[in-house]
């Protein structure tokens, strides 16, 4: 019989969907077809969709920043916001992010952490005043009031957003004509409307649509979350290599589309071509990190996720130094 806690954690597994995959298709995308440079015409039109996707976060600096960073020539931190957000979903102001990541980006060494920030973590929330889960401050307050949680909790800055939703992925696979991926094992499951078993994929190496895609990125049904961050991963680099491929090139055009319509962020169009640095350099390094914890519930019977206030402590520590803070 299983003990209530595989059973807690088989219920989070099925309510938590979405995809951190969302967070890599822009910088990645616009690395590769930005470093291309095969014509004016689409520069132009990047320039236009970017600048588009511009949103002020209210802010002109980090409050933990001295003065005002660039990616050029500054250590810098962008925001990764993925929300739960689609046409069944529509709560406007009120949506409430599904995943985070923190990147810190290093100018001198050209290296990245990317750490993952469970969206169920127990934290305080600067907004309202009192400790909540972390995905409910873009709710009460969107992209300011994450940012503002997310210093709060790791006591760095946070530089830069960019705040996607799941369609992101979904049109750049459709606009790439699929990604081809070994499925390996038969599944079903929901689609970007919500219903029920849409999806039904057989093993074996095949093309992918951009339902297919997230669909298999995101089900926890028959494996390990370690497995679905495997299959996150490789999905991700099937997408990259079908984007970066010349086959690919006649393509660009609709990948911006399918990216910028789906994105806001206040990183102006200079400041995201200064990334090219990193792409540019031959020699870039990640690191990704996790935030360690265990489950739990709340008063009220609510899963939340606590954590490990050590860890926690070392995390700190490595991305302020990665980031050379005093």
């Amino acid at each position: 019989m299983p003990s209530d806690r595989q059973r807690m954690q088989k219920r989070k597994r099925h309510k938590r969907r979405r995809r951190l995959m969302l967070f890599f298709i822009t910088p990645l995308l616009f690395l590769t077809f930005t470093a291309a440079g095969y014509g004016a015409f689409l520069y132009k039109k990047a320039e236009s969709i970017f600048t588009n996707s511009y949103a002020d976060d209210g802010r002109s600096k980090s409050a933990l920043r001295n003065a005002k960073v660039h990616p050029l020539k500054d250590n810098i931190s962008i925001l990764f916001i993925g929300i739960d957000e689609s046409e069944q979903r529509d709560f406007g102001d009120q949506t409430r992010s599904d995943a985070l990541m923190l990147a810190t980006l290093n100018a001198k060494d050209k290296s990245i952490k990317l750490l993952s920030i469970p969206r169920d973590s127990y934290v305080y929330v600067p907004e309202v005043e009192y400790k909540t889960k972390i995905n409910h401050a873009h709710a009460y307050g969107g992209a300011k009031a994450t940012i503002e949680t997310v210093e709060e909790l790791l006591e760095v800055p946070v530089d830069y957003y960019v705040r996607m939703n799941f369609y992101a992925f979904m049109d750049v696979v459709d606009a790439l004509g699929g990604v081809t991926y070994d499925v390996p094992y038969e599944l079903y499951e929901k689609n970007s409307k919500d219903a029920h078993n849409a999806i039904h994929l057989k093993p074996g190496k095949q093309t992918l649509s951009g339902e297919e895609a997230l669909a298999l990125a995101r089900t926890r049904k028959l494996d390990s979350d370690i497995e679905r961050g495997k299959r996150q991963q490789e999905l991700l680099k099937a997408v990259t290599r079908k984007a970066i491929s010349v086959n690919s090139i006649s393509k660009y055009d609709e990948i911006l589309e399918a990216v910028g319509s789906n994105m806001k962020t206040n990183m102006t169009f200079g400041e995201m071509k200064a990334l090219i640095k990193y792409g540019n350099s031959g020699k870039l390094k990640f690191e990704t990190l996790t935030l360690a914890g265990q489950d739990g519930r709340m008063e009220n019977g609510a899963y939340i996720y606590e954590l490990d206030e050590v860890e926690l402590e070392v995390i700190k520590r490595k991305l302020s130094r990665h980031l050379d803070l005093p």
